[in-house]
């Protein structure tokens, strides 16, 4: 694990970079307006590391009037400020506000092909053209999978137990449907590796569940290959205590579930004379959605920076760590770049749509460029939650420096050591997230577009290590909301907020003057060509 400022004691968040976001918002008073942002003094005044408590939904009462404007910048930030001080977490906190608000009168998500994700992303394209942008759809079609009934994971033999959903198992997304009862076979005996290689299958019982473990390749990997040497079934088991949401990107022709470590580990342990039911209900239907873009009207064509976020939620909350914050600062972003000089880089950046159904809106995007125009794209950077409620300081593993993480493409590791200098610069810690393809620049680095990005932490455990460096509870997720009903304002610690944005947005400035460490382009003012003095008859020959 690699820490480049340690500190004694998890860093404070106070002036530019601060937050002070609306009592009132703890109590419901939500927000929601399209105002052309206005620099000015804050327009609230709540403590702004006090975490709000959370209140119980049934008995908030609805605003009759949302009239509250763009908190604007704080009156002490310079005239020649750096994006890093322009970006506030007041601002991104006030999209979080809104879009919350959008959930909330729209049976309470913005999931993909929901009335909450439209508005959102008028909401967006509003914000951005007030901004003097224009904005585009990026449209597409594709297959949504949904649950029709609870799935069911039990033990049949050799004593029968029967395992809780969301507890003990998930269905992964693109599961196939069925009802199996049949024997279970550990692939490769329990080893991560273990169901990557169809080799890994070689003599596997027709009909029998597979059981891998969770690691060095795609959970669609393990499922499709098990499926391919005839199983009837396909479990991953997680390599942590507890369940987790995934997907296998594409449908399969089989159930397929994810199965915490804890449970796992006593399937794992049974050896021979194991026998499971399984039973997922799944329908697959044709559909169509779009991402929101924009871009700057300035900078090199032929050498964009791509920032992006997921503006999508899961079906069962409003998604505001995830991933409101990640849209709120891309969105806040693009504001602030609105009212400075063109970069010498064009900056494009995209609100992705489906996210949460396998990645579909970015891999849709990426799939309809061109060669010539994802040849023009430097470099992507991906924020994907950044206020998660017992959150760490994630700058993903260009470097690929854990054991876990995907090949990154060349200049990578220089993308994550310009965003470590924006932690650097604030004195906070800061260590390598898994570079694991959850999120959307999974696709920009299947075609080797250098990729970046910060996190905050989801599903993974915080260490009682980190519970030093950061703050909050050893033991327990960074997000314990994470796709729940409970993502919500209350839940985000706004000074996670305050510390990735601030980093954040100093990789963004930095990458859209230049982006010579990550593919060795100078701005454009660099590469006029230059008359050279010729010398002998060197030149001659």
């Amino acid at each position: 694990m690699r820490v480049q400022v340690p500190a004694p004691e998890p860093a404070t968040t106070t002036g530019p970079r601060g937050l002070s976001l609306a009592a009132a918002a703890a109590a419901g008073a939500l927000v929601l307006t399209a105002s052309t942002p206005a620099l000015g003094a804050p327009a609230h005044t709540a403590d702004p590391h006090e975490q709000a408590t959370p209140t119980d939904a049934a008995a908030v009462t609805p605003p009759e009037v949302f009239t509250a404007p763009h908190p604007g910048l704080p009156a002490e930030i310079p005239a020649e400020a750096a994006l890093s001080d322009l970006v506030t977490a007041e601002a991104i906190g006030w999209h979080m506000e809104n879009l919350s608000t959008i959930a909330e009168y729209n049976g309470g998500n913005r999931a993909t092909n929901t009335p909450g994700y439209d508005v959102s992303a008028l909401y967006v394209e509003d914000q951005l053209q007030r901004a003097g942008y224009e904005t585009w759809r990026d449209e597409y079609d594709y297959e949504l999978w949904r649950e029709q009934s609870d799935p069911v994971l039990g033990v049949t033999a050799p004593d029968e137990v029967e395992l809780v959903e969301d507890e003990d198992f998930n269905t992964m997304s693109y599961s196939g449907s069925g009802e199996v009862s049949a024997p279970a076979v550990a692939v490769a005996d329990g080893d991560p590796a273990g169901g990557c290689a169809a080799e890994d299958f070689a003599d596997f019982p027709e009909g029998a569940v597979a059981i891998t473990v969770r690691g060095e390749c795609a959970f669609g990997d393990k499922v499709r290959n098990a499926a391919d040497a005839g199983a009837s079934a396909a479990l991953v088991v997680n390599d942590e205590d507890e369940s987790f949401l995934g997907t296998v990107e594409e449908p399969v022709d089989i159930p397929a579930l994810g199965v915490s470590g804890l449970a796992g580990a006593d399937l794992l342990a049974a050896g021979d004379g194991l026998e499971l039911e399984v039973a997922v209900d799944a329908e697959i239907s044709e559909e169509s959605s779009y991402s929101v873009l924009a871009e700057t009207a300035g900078g090199a064509d032929d050498n964009v920076v791509m920032v992006g976020g997921h503006l999508d939620s899961v079906e069962d909350g409003p998604g505001i760590n995830d991933n409101a914050s990640g849209t709120g600062f891309v969105l806040e972003t693009a504001i602030q770049m609105a009212q400075q000089e063109q970069p010498e880089n064009k900056v494009r950046f995209a609100f992705w749509g489906t996210e949460e159904e396998g990645l579909t809106g970015s891999n849709e995007y990426v799939a309809g460029l061109s060669e010539e125009e994802l040849d023009a794209v430097a470099l992507y950077l991906n924020f994907d939650m950044i206020g998660s409620h017992n959150y760490a300081r994630f700058v993903l593993d260009g470097r690929m420096e854990l054991e876990d993480s995907q090949d990154a493409p060349p200049g990578s590791g220089a993308i994550a050591e310009i965003l470590e200098e924006g932690f650097d610069a604030q004195d906070q810690v800061h260590e390598p997230g898994v570079l694991s393809g959850r999120s959307d620049y999974f696709a920009f680095m299947e075609e080797g577009v250098p990729s970046g990005g910060l996190f905050s932490g989801g599903d993974g455990t915080k260490t009682e290590e980190q519970a030093e460096w950061y703050g909050g509870t050893a033991g327990e997720p960074f997000d314990p909301y994470y796709h729940t009903a409970d993502d919500t304002l209350e839940n985000v610690n706004w000074d996670s907020v305050a510390d990735l944005s601030g980093a954040a947005a100093h990789g963004v400035e930095t990458l859209a003057e230049s982006t010579l460490p990550v593919n060795g382009v100078t701005p454009m003012a660099d590469r006029e060509p230059v008359e050279l003095p010729r010398k002998g008859d060197a030149w001659l020959r």
